[in-house]
């Protein structure tokens, strides 16, 4: 996984997404929100495409042998556990363009929890195989992925925390000021932030071709 393909555009999702995930009017002013320890689940969009040509070298639209993506990604996550586990399942659907014979294509694929979205504290790489009957020119494979994170690693030291639920009210200076804005908080959340990505392991001539179609 290239790791520079996750955008600062990806960290700000992660960071709307992993930080609550319930919000609430509290009647003195301001909205709680709650958040949790389990990581955010996704498919990097450098990752979640692989196409296979025939021959290999080749890269025309009529040397295109199989093209496969990941998609219907789920996550089930126990954070009563320390280490956190999410427990992932996904498909694969992919397309061939012979179809004289059945076939079966193996892809490899990575699971990996990135910190912070750039510091990848862990990776795995599997395979997937996709079978297609003689004639069949769609198929689809189920996968699974699992992802554990540390819990005081996605827990926010308690001053940080206490900067960010402490009430405020309409006219006070702290009321017109977000939590964030303060880079101590910023990077602390950040730091307390995790992702759990599944991608296809592409070869870097694969991430090129992904990254100029």
């Amino acid at each position: 996984m290239n790791v520079r393909s996750l955008t600062a555009l990806s960290v700000l999702a992660l960071l709307a997404a992993g930080c609550s995930n319930r919000g609430e009017i509290d009647p003195s002013g301001g909205i709680t929100a709650v958040r949790t320890a389990c990581p955010s689940v996704g498919v990097p969009a450098a990752t979640g495409d692989v196409t296979l040509f025939n021959p290999e070298t080749a890269r025309t639209a009529d040397a295109i042998d199989v093209v496969a993506s990941i998609t219907n990604v789920r996550s089930t996550c126990n954070d009563t556990v320390d280490p956190i586990y999410t427990s992932i399942t996904f498909d694969v659907q992919a397309r061939r363009t012979r179809t004289d014979g059945a076939r079966d294509v193996t892809l490899p694929f990575y699971s990996a929890v990135v910190q912070g979205g750039t510091v990848v504290t862990a990776k795995r790489v599997s395979q997937i195989t996709v079978h297609f009957d003689a004639g069949q020119a769609r198929a689809t494979a189920s996968g699974t992925a699992g992802a554990y994170v540390d819990r005081a690693a996605a827990t926010l030291p308690p001053e940080v925390r206490s900067q960010i639920v402490q009430r405020r009210k309409a006219g006070q200076q702290e009321a017109a000021m977000d939590p964030l804005a303060n880079p101590a908080v910023r990077q602390a959340v950040l730091k307390a932030t995790f992702e759990a990505l599944v991608g296809f392991q592409l070869t870097d001539d694969q991430l090129k071709y992904n990254a100029t179609r």
